[in-house]
């Protein structure tokens, strides 16, 4: 669906262009941006390299997992029902860890077997068990301490403070996990009190 709406798009861009006799410009456009996205994609590749070693380091170091136990007690009163020693607590929370710390690539692997692990214990298995729900939206809102990703595409772009995005995207990331919380409870309490057998 999206590969046809990016197809409309294009030849619509260029049906208009036409019209409009500004063919030129579009393809100077097209190059000069097509240029501009190498030069982004190879600056990216060092800073990304760089925090990646990090992650790993973070792994290795058994720092992701220090922060594991430190978000265990709240992480069990976000999802009842499920044991601290299931597998499914254990990868949530390294799913989250690494969210936290930045690692959106190390936490997926992670979240998808979180997720599998969620199905296993959901009795109907053909919808998402609320607990799966929580996750998602935990997960999708994540309190960010390091956007790795945003610093280094601000570096490639040329940016001479890139960091500066740490304090605003820790204060949005946080209030975006704590709406995501208080909303996913609110939407459980009133289908709990709209379905009392389900």
């Amino acid at each position: 669906m999206v590969n046809i709406v990016w197809l409309l798009l294009i030849i619509g861009g260029l049906v208009v262009s036409a019209m409009h006799g500004t063919m030129l410009s579009v393809t100077e456009a097209v190059m000069t941006s097509s240029e501009k996205a190498v030069e982004i994609a190879f600056g990216f590749i060092g800073i990304m390299t760089l925090w990646l070693g990090m992650a790993r380091i973070a792994e290795e170091s058994g720092m992701m997992r220090a922060l594991s136990r430190l978000m265990s007690p709240l992480v069990s009163r976000l999802f009842p029902g499920i044991p601290k020693e299931h597998p499914a607590m254990g990868n949530m929370l390294m799913n989250m860890s690494a969210n936290i710390l930045g690692m959106g690539g190390a936490a997926t692997p992670f979240g998808l077997k979180a997720m599998e692990e969620l199905q296993k214990l959901n009795t109907v298995k053909d919808r998402a068990s609320a607990n799966m729900i929580t996750f998602l939206a935990v997960n999708t809102a994540s309190i960010n301490l390091i956007p790795a990703t945003v610093i280094a595409l601000r570096v490639a772009a040329g940016s001479h403070n890139p960091t500066e995005i740490v304090g605003p995207t820790i204060l949005a990331t946080t209030i975006s996990s704590v709406v995501a919380v208080i909303v996913d409870r609110l939407l459980r309490y009133w289908h709990r009190d709209a379905n009392p057998n389900g």
